[in-house]
C-alpha cells in the first residue's frame, strides 16, 4: 500500500493523550512570543486553525473569545495557532474584538510537531493545510484531550466542559 506524503507524516507524528505536548517557541499578535514550555503548571488550550479572518476560523476564534473568561478562571490558557503572520492575528483579533492569544506557525513546525499539517482536498484538488484541531493540555505538559477534524460551532464548549472534568480529574 502506498501513502501519501501526508500519511507518511501523520503515521509518524499521531500524537496521543498522555504523550507530552511537543514544545514551541513562536511569535504572537502584539510582538510577544509563546514559549509552550513557560506555561507548566497551567491548564493550555491549543487550538490550529486554517486562516485568519474565514467564515469557520473566525466563528471558532469569537466562541473561544466569548468563554475566555470561563476559561481564564479554571486556569487554563487558550492559545489559536495558525501560519498567519503576527500581523494578520493583529488585525483578525481587532477586527473581531478577539479576546485569545494567537500565534503565528508561518514555518508549520508546530504543526507538523502536532500532526495537523495535513493533505486536505477541496474541489478535485489537494494541497497541504492545517487540519482543524484542538488539543487540551495538562498542566504536567501532557496532552489530556484531542479533538480532529473539528467542526467550529460549538467547539469550545465541548473544550471547556472537558476541561472542567479534567481538572475535577485531576484533583481527586
Amino acid at each position: 500500500m502506498w501513502l501519501t506524503k501526508s500519511d507518511e507524516r501523520k503515521a509518524f507524528i499521531m500524537l496521543r493523550e498522555g504523550d507530552f505536548a511537543p514544545l514551541f517557541d513562536l511569535p504572537a499578535d502584539g510582538g510577544e512570543r509563546v514559549v509552550l514550555k513557560a506555561l507548566r503548571g497551567r491548564w493550555v488550550v491549543l487550538y490550529f486553525y486554517p486562516k485568519d479572518d474565514t467564515e469557520g476560523c473566525t466563528l471558532e476564534a469569537r466562541e473561544f473569545s466569548m468563554l475566555a473568561p470561563a476559561f481564564k478562571r479554571s486556569g487554563a490558557t487558550v492559545i489559536g495557532i495558525s501560519p498567519d503572520s503576527p500581523k494578520s492575528h493583529d488585525k483578525f483579533k481587532c477586527k473581531h474584538e478577539l479576546a485569545v492569544c494567537l500565534v503565528s506557525d508561518a514555518d508549520k513546525t508546530a504543526a507538523e510537531g502536532y500532526g495537523v499539517w495535513v493533505e486536505k482536498s477541496m474541489y478535485g484538488r489537494t494541497f497541504m493545510g492545517v487540519e482543524r484541531a484542538t488539543f487540551l493540555i495538562s498542566p504536567d505538559g501532557k496532552i489530556a484531550r484531542i479533538w480532529r477534524k473539528v467542526a467550529a460551532r460549538g467547539h469550545a464548549e465541548a473544550v471547556l466542559a472537558e476541561l472542567k472534568t479534567a481538572r475535577k480529574s485531576a484533583k481527586g
